[in-house]
């Protein structure tokens, strides 16, 4: 096991565990960065060891005791703290930690971007520019609302502990959130796929944990249907694959099918929220045999059914253009070129794309040059280039 797998999987319930024994974010955080800084330098020496979360929380516990030891906060604070074990945890009705800990941070006092944000910087160890970039915002405003969010919980005293299993479910948006970005981070990172492994793993336990909820079985269907498809994404030297030219013979049609089936239990509860029409478009992508029967339209017509984000508009743009085409796609994609999507690489991207198929080989030239500059993988990097060399030598 590596450090990164290490600190993926045990940042979360270190932090959490310091949150819960002191009370104070900032320094359940500090106090983690420095145990984790210490593992850094001590591991490579004296070896990783067998409970490395129980070493981890020790550390970070006892770092905790000498900073509340300075502050002079009391004696009895400080026998509670140090007579706690690590492992100190009562009985819930959420029986993952992870979990757990995720229902625990997705707290309603706060606005559901807040619980979101903060419960990936926390448990999942997502840096703040990683987390900015799945909202599509700054790197300073989400540092700023992070901040803001902690210093909420402090001040109206928010307490950090699992709520009973009758209030679950008005916490349950802001964990299917947090399960859905996740997911995505591992999914667009070659490196990190392990987290996408996690949160398919939590949304299993999620549906078991709540079998009348149909959008945690339709947010678990859609990480199947894409998941099923990850061997193909790139090539053996990394670089991206789009889903028009996968090889569909190598994709996991057992778990294709248990997402079919996973999606079509949920949509016989009744009408179909945001996580279950999003499964209904990637199982139009997964049941297609090849790229050319894709039904185009009603992947429009499902996107039409969804909140329109910026991502979604642009992804509906996208089926557009590839039901009706290229120039009528490119068209609907100009409307979208102010606002939130300013600066995120997929916009002039699908641009360049449309552009190509137009044969409009400068412009196409000039849209992938730009949409390279604002790539964020070197997968997707890849795969831009050799575009742009193709519409380059053809221009």
């Amino acid at each position: 096991m590596t450090f990164e797998d290490v600190y993926r999987q045990e940042w979360g319930q270190v932090v959490a565990t310091l949150i819960r024994l002191t009370g104070d974010w900032e320094l359940a955080e500090e106090c983690a960065q420095e145990a984790f800084a210490a593992a850094l330098e001590r591991w490579p020496h004296d070896g990783v060891p067998d409970r490395p979360g129980a070493w981890l929380t020790t550390t970070a516990r006892n770092r905790a005791i000498d900073w509340l030891r300075r502050e002079a906060v009391g004696t009895r604070k400080l026998q509670e703290l140090a007579a706690l074990p690590a492992d100190s945890d009562p009985p819930y009705d959420v029986p993952d930690d992870r979990l757990r800990l995720m229902f625990t941070c997705c707290h309603p006092a706060l606005a559901m971007e807040a619980r979101v944000a903060l419960t990936l910087r926390t448990l999942a160890g997502l840096s703040t520019t990683e987390i900015a970039r799945a909202f599509l915002v700054p790197e300073s405003t989400m540092s700023k609302r992070l901040t803001r969010a902690k210093q909420k919980i402090q001040h109206a005293g928010i307490p950090y502990r699992v709520p009973p299993a009758h209030l679950l479910p008005e916490r349950t948006p802001a964990v299917l959130a947090v399960l859905y970005l996740l997911f995505n981070e591992g999914y667009s990172d070659v490196v990190r796929t392990a987290l996408s492994g996690e949160a398919i793993r939590l949304a299993r336990l999620l549906v078991q944990l709540m079998p009348d909820e149909p959008e945690a079985a339709g947010l678990l269907a859609l990480m199947l249907l894409h998941d099923a498809r990850r061997d193909t994404r790139l090539t053996p030297d990394g670089v991206l694959v789009t889903l028009e030219d996968q090889d569909r013979t190598r994709w996991d049609h057992d778990q294709i099918a248990e997402g079919v089936a996973v999606l079509d239990s949920a949509l016989r509860r009744g009408a179909p929220g945001p996580y279950q029409v999003q499964a209904a478009v990637a199982a139009c992508h997964a049941t297609a045999p090849a790229a050319a029967d894709t039904d185009w339209s009603q992947i429009a017509a499902l996107y039409a059914q969804l909140p329109q984000t910026p991502v979604v508009s642009l992804n509906r743009a996208v089926a557009i253009g590839m039901a009706d085409g290229p120039a009528v796609g490119l068209r609907v994609v100009g409307q979208l070129a102010a606002g939130p999507l300013t600066g995120y690489h997929l916009l002039p991207a699908t641009r360049a794309d449309f552009l190509r198929r137009l044969e409009r080989w400068s412009e196409a030239a000039a849209a992938y040059a730009e949409a390279i500059a604002l790539a964020t993988t070197e997968a997707e990097r890849g795969y831009l280039e050799k575009r742009l060399q193709e519409v380059s030598v053809r221009g």
